[in-house]
């Protein structure tokens, strides 16, 4: 089951202080994060050794003897030099895909240019090329001012293209066989809990104001066996810190400030949502808008609407953007009492393509946040009780433009935000016979290969050159049938 962590700055009660401005709690984390740094740091470069096996039983005993710690803190030494280790190899593994994927769109980039330079010097060659019936390519044309062609833009685009593949498959070269570095940062202390201890954990208890940790072997001379201290509760409008279950405690150093951190299983909320074959909500997020439209048990459009969205603010009032919308979202699920859905979109591809995209479409989706969004939404939702899910987003914005944005008269977002939620519901989304006959589609095939075979028809459609196209076709059948006519003619003159 998913965890939950609560965040707050550790207080600091006017008579715990001490006569340097400090309380007893702050004084004993400060000697204690300097050897959990040291046992950290010892463990995370054995974690990293390749010769040597790691055996947690074996290395809990000896953090025990050396740094003379209980095996609960020597636990939390272990579980924090894990994650910290374990987190860095997966960035080096991102970021090892995410060169591939740069150098894998350059290399595509120069294999179409070095086509479109061959294929325009083949046709100038040509003695007669000024009455030939076919056009260049790439037109050759030179400005007045600079008095240089656009075949040496693009033979300089090559030059540079090339250098920049080259040196971005020497940095993958490099961070294959480098070894991976670990940030440890001082001032940490990590306890984890069990839920068969008492307060769920055994070394740090805390009763829901006052907090107290038991002192490791190798401090007790100076601090006792234990140190307290009045913390608060963790104040939230929806609390869900249960008082029983394992907690693992984290104290950190932030902006010169100590804080505490508390992670454990969430309490159960109440179930506001209904199952899914009673109806959805589905949602489809766009950089401007957000369209949403809830559907009945048998598919049918109920309610549909559309909430504006802005991108490129900075990060606290993109934050603020959208929790606003995330409530106004499960404010809805809540009337309908239905799940929400949503595309699954990965956009790691795109992102490694924007050096060769536009700079207006490299603005639009870094200015996205898309990942954000959904981490609030999925927070938002599991404290109300709303399930969240989601769907397949191949075709959606097809499906909904070709099948319903004309019937119900709905725009683009809505009309797609439709088709995740019937997708959803595992409802179909076939095409007409008739376009499916044209099509030549096998009908033992998945649904998907008509759709993807209507999506290559619309690519090369002349009568749809944008969205709002969509709404002037009422019968697809005329349109399918003209297009296979004109490729069996084209197939003939070959």
């Amino acid at each position: 089951m998913t965890t939950i962590t609560y965040c707050k700055g550790l207080p600091t009660p006017a008579d715990e202080l001490n006569p340097i401005g400090f309380t007893d709690l702050e004084m004993f984390l400060t000697s204690l994060s300097d050897i959990f740094y040291q046992a950290t740091v010892e463990t995370v470069n054995h974690l990293l050794n390749k010769e040597v096996k790691f055996n947690q039983s074996s290395w809990n005993s000896l953090i025990q003897d050396k740094y003379g710690f209980s095996k609960r803190y020597a636990n939390g030494v272990i579980a924090l030099a894990k994650g910290k280790t374990d987190s860095a190899k997966e960035c080096r593994k991102r970021q090892i895909k995410q060169l591939e994927s740069r150098v894998k769109s350059a290399k595509d980039w120069v294999t179409r240019a070095t086509k479109k330079i061959k294929l325009a010097r083949k046709f100038y060659g040509k003695k007669n090329w000024q009455s030939s019936k076919k056009c260049c390519n790439f037109p050759l044309s030179s400005n007045l001012k600079t008095r240089k062609t656009n075949w040496y833009h693009l033979r300089q685009g090559l030059h540079h293209k090339k250098r920049y593949i080259h040196r971005i498959e020497n940095q993958i070269k490099h961070l294959k066989s480098a070894k991976i570095r670990v940030n440890v940062s001082r001032g940490s202390v990590f306890i984890v809990g069990s839920k068969d201890e008492s307060y769920g954990n055994q070394t740090c208890q805390w009763s829901g104001d006052t907090i107290k940790l038991r002192v490791p072997g190798c401090l007790e001379a100076k601090f006792g066996k234990y140190v307290t201290s009045k913390i608060g509760s963790f104040s939230r409008k929806i609390n869900r810190l249960p008082s029983s279950g394992a907690k693992t405690w984290h104290f950190y150093r932030k902006d010169n400030r100590s804080c505490v951190a508390v992670q454990f299983t969430p309490a159960a909320v109440e179930k506001v949502s209904r199952e899914i074959q009673y109806g959805a909500l589905g949602i489809d997020l766009n950089p401007s808008s957000i369209g949403w439209a809830y559907i009945d048990g048998q598919g049918n459009l109920k309610a549909q609407g559309t909430i504006p969205f802005q991108t490129g603010l900075p990060t606290g009032k993109q934050d603020a953007q959208i929790v606003d919308v995330c409530l106004k979202l499960a404010a809805l699920a809540r009337s309908f009492q239905s799940p929400i859905l949503c595309e699954s979109l990965d956009f790691s591809t795109k992102k490694a393509q924007l050096r060769e995209r536009g700079k207006k479409y490299d603005r639009m989706l870094s200015a996205w946040a898309y990942s954000r969004f959904y981490q609030i939404l999925s927070s938002i939702l599991s404290n109300r009780g709303i399930t969240h899910q989601f769907v397949n987003p191949a075709y959606t914005s097809l499906i909904g433009l070709v099948k319903y944005s004309r019937m119900y008269g709905l725009s683009s977002d809505m009309a797609a935000a439709l088709a995740i939620a019937r997708r959803g519901m595992n409802l179909s989304e076939r095409l007409p016979r008739s376009v499916s006959a044209y099509l030549g589609v096998n009908p033992r095939k998945h649904v998907w290969s008509a759709l993807y075979q209507f999506n290559n028809f619309i690519g090369r459609c002349p009568v749809v050159n944008r969205r709002h196209d969509y709404y002037s076709v009422s019968n697809w059948e005329p349109k399918v049938l003209a297009d296979i006519e004109q490729q069996c003619r084209v197939s003939v003159k070959r």
